[in-house]
């Protein structure tokens, strides 16, 4: 099952995407007498998604033909990040070789670098990542993200798939030039408004037949970046899970970004994306600050 929040007039509400259309839970409560959440974070919080997704894939294809007038084309919907107040966004650093190659860093080898970012740095697809005026080298990355669905506590490695509501896309941008001054700004380089874009689309575990084999690739004005696939990870994510369910409780709705294949420097004007196989893809536009500054003063 996909699920996604649609933006319709000052509401964003939670869809079902079905091919090239959506079909916003409100329609589908109405057509079947049901009471489903009509917010995904209100159903990750209630644990809803289990029980939905075997009621979604019992019910609403073999009854499609009854649902055609609620559905609603793509390309006529805005879509919004999942949800917008998370109680905790972990980000990865360096979690591919390759990567930390790139930076010319050593990779962690013992333990995942971990960090937390605020629900601030939030946007969706399509929502402008702004360069902010204390950088001159921003990046974006594309990333897998995990969305924890259960309370959970110390749980182990091979516990931690059953405590997973899903997974998305993510694109997550840091101030580089900041965090070279100095490794202990990492927490400000990654937390600037427009920091963090998450969405289209949750996609529920029973649609991903192998995590580690998902393909993750950043892609700039339509060029790939870079790509990599999940299982050449130093931190796997069921590993992630386990070990950071032994630092803090992770609680229902919180995200972890499992790190990239390859940051992108990004500059005013461009587009920048994050592609995953069988993932809607996630695009958003850049803008400099700094260049909305110069134009102003003229």
């Amino acid at each position: 099952m996909k699920l996604a929040t649609v933006q319709r007039q000052d509401r964003e509400i939670a869809a079902f995407v079905i091919n090239e259309n959506v079909l916003l839970v409100e329609d589908a409560n109405k057509h079947f007498k049901t009471n489903w959440e009509t917010s995904i974070f209100e159903m990750i919080q209630k644990e809803q998604l289990e029980e939905l997704t075997a009621w979604f894939n019992e019910n609403v294809f073999s009854n499609i033909g009854e649902l055609e007038k609620y559905l609603i084309p793509i390309t006529n919907v805005k879509f919004g990040p999942l949800y917008r107040h998370p109680r905790k966004i972990w980000g990865i650093g360096l979690n591919y070789v390759e990567h930390a190659a790139d930076l010319s860093e050593k990779a962690p080898d013992t333990e995942p670098a971990s960090f937390l970012k605020p629900d601030t740095t939030i946007i969706g697809p399509g929502d402008e990542i702004q360069i902010p005026v204390q950088s001159e080298r921003t990046t974006a990355e594309a990333e897998l993200g995990l969305i924890i669905g259960k309370k959970t506590k110390n749980v182990s490695e091979e516990e931690a798939p059953y405590v997973i509501a899903g997974y998305t896309t993510i694109i997550d941008m840091t101030t580089e030039d900041i965090l070279q001054r100095n490794p202990r700004y990492l927490t400000r380089s990654k937390s600037f408004d427009t920091f963090f874009s998450f969405g289209p689309c949750l996609i529920t575990p029973d649609e991903v037949s192998d995590v580690n084999a998902l393909r993750v690739t950043t892609v700039i004005n339509g060029l790939e970046h870079r790509s990599n696939i999940v299982s050449n990870m130093t931190f796997k994510p069921w590993y992630l899970v386990s070990f950071h369910s032994k630092v803090m409780t992770l609680l229902p709705g919180d995200i972890i970004s499992t790190g990239t294949p390859g940051a992108v420097v990004i500059s005013d004007g461009d587009s920048v994306e994050c592609h995953i196989d069988g993932f809607p893809m996630l695009a958003n536009t850049v803008k400099d600050l700094k260049v909305a500054t110069v134009s102003k003063g003229k």
